[in-house]
């Protein structure tokens, strides 16, 4: 007869609840290390995305996409894949400096990036 063991607890690290739309994005070397639910804005000039910082003047202020997944961009480019709309678990959200839940999510509504806060 078969023995169960418990190995360990798993705990889901969801940061997308539901349907969702993602595509490929490179964000900009000299970031460091982001992690999964960081919140993403758009350089102008080049295209390329970095932590949203809300005094940034390169047009990475505004909120733009989530990043999917943790990165290191120490020493070069990376291309990762963003999460640019669906509905997003609010209190896994990585916040750039002067950003807080209420000055993304007024950007991300008008996106279609929801953020909930999940009940349980």
């Amino acid at each position: 007869m078969a023995k169960f063991q418990n190995e360990g607890e798993y705990v889901p690290s969801m940061l997308m609840l539901g349907h969702h739309r993602a595509r490929k994005v490179t964000v900009k070397s000299g970031a460091g290390v982001l992690g999964k639910g960081t919140v993403l804005g758009q350089i102008t000039a080049d295209k390329k995305y970095l932590k949203s910082i809300a005094a940034a003047t390169d047009g990475s202020q505004v909120p733009d996409a989530i990043l999917s997944e943790q990165v290191d961009t120490t020493s070069a480019d990376v291309e990762v894949v963003v999460y640019i709309a669906g509905e997003v678990d609010q209190e896994k959200l990585i916040l750039g400096a002067g950003h807080t839940l209420g000055s993304v999510d007024a950007v991300f509504r008008t996106k279609s990036i929801w953020l909930v806060k999940p009940m349980g």
